[in-house]
């Protein structure tokens, strides 16, 4: 990102002023495994990227808060002396969603000149909302002095998705874009919160993001419905035994009460989430073995239960994952993030990546009439001021 024309940008829309500029930035995160778990209470393995948004931010001595992204020609002014309200779809929604937690919490903030820049893929499932409010929270502590922890900024962000924006999302993409360390993916326990910083030792191979370039909403997608169904299996399996989360669950336990689960698909769904808690304490067992062909098998099992058993992939994801396996040098590939469009994440040897985009790009190309983008993934930092 080049700061300086960012801030070129800045200066034309909102003119000079004595008042300084102050420049943040939060990332995107891909999740390596660990999908839908984190609204079950379940275990995740993130990691934050080197690119996210950018956040240029001034005081103007107003009562106005006055939004601007590079990315959208949308732009929006808000009274702070007025209710915050919901503006139909929005990007400004997720910057509000966080001002509105923090007016709860009755901690306010002054006029502002806002500028928001990302470069992460909009709708590509690599967290660009998670991205806006964390940079927004961040800000906004840093700025005055609020003094909230970094989990609590990322608690806060998710309230923000659920209750202002309507998404019911879990921590994972917040807790990611605000925790994250470079080189380090996040081992983290979504019931408990408590988590440990992964060191990824992939000597020799690259992390490699490819975008379906499908469109997909969020909010609009299955996604709530999912959520949903584990609910029901929940109230299902509670008759008898108390649990708050399908996670509370090992996989002997839902096998031995899965008759309680009358209805197939939400069985179906419950399995998914329970064998995808255990594929993930796998996955870190592995790596500290420094077993990544292991990790890599489970990635491709991963994939394999969403598209049978939770039905978030579509045949885009699926053709990037079938594809990518294909390819010599590639230890394991799955989707990532929501699904029903976005990405995949593989782990391929360095010396495969070339081919890898090559052939996966060509062959998606010839079969869906798409063509996918590809990123060679660096670990970031979480969320930072720059100046």
């Amino acid at each position: 990102m080049n700061t300086k024309e960012l801030k070129d940008t800045f200066t034309s829309l909102y003119g000079d002023s004595d008042e300084g500029i102050h420049n943040f930035f939060s990332p995107g995160r891909v999740n390596l495994i660990g999908e839908h778990t984190d609204y079950n209470g379940g275990y995740v393995f993130p990691c934050a990227l080197s690119f996210g948004t950018y956040l240029l931010v001034r005081k103007n001595h107003s009562r106005i808060m006055n939004f601007a992204t590079t990315n959208f020609d949308h732009r929006g002014a808000v009274n702070l002396d007025e209710p915050f309200v919901r503006e139909g779809k929005s990007w400004i929604n997720y910057p509000l969603g966080v001002l509105n937690e923090f007016r709860k919490k009755a901690l306010e903030v002054e006029g502002l000149d806002l500028l928001y820049s990302g470069d992460i893929p909009n709708g590509a499932g690599l967290s660009s909302s998670a991205s806006i409010e964390m940079v927004t929270a961040y800000a906004m502590n840093q700025l005055y002095h609020f003094e909230l922890g970094r989990m609590e900024l990322a608690r806060l962000s998710q309230a923000a998705e659920n209750d202002f924006v309507g998404v019911n999302c879990g921590i994972m993409d917040q807790f990611a874009s605000g925790l994250g360390a470079a080189g380090h993916a996040l081992f983290l326990n979504c019931d408990t919160l408590d988590y440990k910083r992964v060191p990824l030792k992939l000597e020799g191979m690259k992390i490699v993001i490819a975008n379906t370039n499908k469109r997909r909403g969020l909010a609009d997608s299955k996604y709530n419905e999912r959520r949903a169904q584990c609910e029901a299996a929940v109230d299902a399996i509670r008759r008898e035994k108390p649990i708050r989360h399908l996670s509370d669950l090992n996989l002997q336990e839902f096998k031995d009460l899965s008759h309680l689960v009358k209805d197939e698909t939400v069985r179906r769904r419950a399995m998914h989430v329970i064998s995808e808690n255990q594929r993930t304490l796998d996955a870190i067992d592995a790596l500290s073995k420094n077993d990544v062909e292991g990790f890599g098998r489970l990635m491709n099992q991963s994939h394999d239960s969403l598209r049978q058993d939770y039905e978030v992939t579509g045949k885009e994801l699926d053709t990037l994952v079938e594809e990518a396996r294909k390819v010599k040098g590639t230890l394991g590939s799955r989707m990532t993030g929501a699904g029903f469009g976005g990405c995949t994440v593989s782990i391929v040897r360095e010396e495969a990546v070339e081919s890898f985009i090559r052939e996966v790009g060509q062959a998606y190309s010839d079969k869906i009439g798409l063509k996918a983008d590809f990123y060679v993934a660096e670990i970031g930092d979480g969320s930072k001021q720059l100046n």
